[in-house]
């Protein structure tokens, strides 16, 4: 399983390949780590979290629907969310 800086420079890695207004689902990030797909949906909560931890910092936006998600209430959110840039989103070296 990747550790957690793995998973942050791949949720960087996925969103800076798309528009900067476009989002990412957190599987995506999840399945560019491992495609078994045990293993995947095994690290999901440790993707959230790390989405978490990003959004707490405000390297990216976490959404459920139209709504941005505070931190607190991503590892709580039921249901699909997506991951987006967010005003602290690290710019390119």
């Amino acid at each position: 399983m990747a550790d957690d800086a793995a998973i942050r420079d791949c949720v960087v890695a996925l969103l800076r390949r798309r528009a900067d207004d476009a989002s990412i689902c957190p599987s995506e990030v999840a399945r560019a780590l491992s495609p078994d797909e045990t293993e995947w949906r095994a690290s999901m909560p440790q993707v959230r979290r790390v989405a978490a931890a990003m959004a707490e910092s405000d390297e990216i936006a976490v959404t459920q629907g139209e709504r941005e998600l505070p931190s607190s209430e991503v590892m709580l959110a039921g249901g699909p969310i997506r991951l987006r840039r967010g005003r602290g989103f690290p710019s390119e070296a």
